[in-house]
């Protein structure tokens, strides 16, 4: 069984001003997925569709008064209804590939506290697997039970984690818009090498592109959670969405350049 993640990035502008898809992307990825020959579960990132929102609202900072607390009630709103369009076109497009897709709002069964998943129902992602689907889940605002905050962004990748123990996945494949992880930035650094191999006793420098607003922690976020999940014997493989056959050849269950997490 499988699961994999499509970055926001992957699928998104994620740096515009306003919620914007790419188009050409999703539709070649989905195409490509639809050579999927195993269980499997899709995790989407919320790129330009979550983050702005997010952000504006500070979803997850402490709320000190009435007038915040309506403020983020609206921002919970808002990031909920641009999250949940984004799952929409991702499903159809999937479903127009011959995918059996079912589109879930992680908010309706998940809740946080302190940021954390604290209550959620793996039953209902089990049983669509075990009747053939393929669910698809994604970034999302949620309730939190610590009353400071009452919301908080849970992460793809944060789900991803849960889950891949959760269902015992045998395999974790994180797709973003690079080759994996790089001694540096390889968009500005031409130099920048690849890590082929990441451990907990790895020596990395992660630098973030301060122009982009990730609220989910960036990847220095990312490898936190992937590295926690090696720890419980699960690897996890980054590769790069935006070259094309590489998504084919991963759900054929062919090697791909990438960095495994171990």
């Amino acid at each position: 069984m499988m699961i994999l993640k499509l970055g926001g990035s992957a699928l998104t502008i994620k740096d515009a001003s306003e919620p914007t898809i790419d188009e050409v992307n999703l539709d070649r990825i989905a195409e490509e997925l639809s050579y999927y020959n195993d269980d499997m579960m899709i995790v989407h990132g919320a790129g330009s569709y979550g983050h702005i929102h997010a952000k504006k609202y500070a979803i997850g900072d402490q709320i000190n008064t009435e007038e915040e607390k309506k403020f983020k009630n609206e921002g919970l709103c808002k990031t909920q209804a641009s999250v949940q369009l984004l799952n929409y076109i991702v499903v159809n497009k999937l479903q127009e590939k011959g995918i059996p897709a079912v589109g879930i709002k992680p908010s309706t069964f998940i809740m946080t506290e302190n940021k954390r998943i604290s209550i959620c129902d793996n039953t209902i992602v089990k049983r669509y697997i075990m009747e053939g689907f393929v669910p698809v889940i994604y970034g999302d605002a949620v309730l939190d039970l610590n009353d400071d905050i009452k919301f908080a962004i849970i992460s793809g990748d944060q789900l991803i984690t849960h889950f891949a123990r959760k269902l015992k996945a045998d395999r974790v494949v994180i797709s973003s818009d690079v080759d994996g992880i790089f001694t540096d930035n390889p968009k500005t650094n031409p130099d920048a090498q690849l890590i082929d191999i990441v451990t907990k006793d790895s020596q990395l420098t992660l630098t973030e592109n301060e122009n982009q607003a990730d609220v989910t922690g960036g990847m220095a976020g990312k490898i936190k959670e992937l590295l926690e999940l090696a720890e419980d014997g699960i690897e996890s493989l980054i590769i790069n969405a935006e070259k094309e056959g590489n998504i084919k050849l991963v759900v054929s269950g062919k090697d791909v350049k990438g960095t495994l997490i171990k």
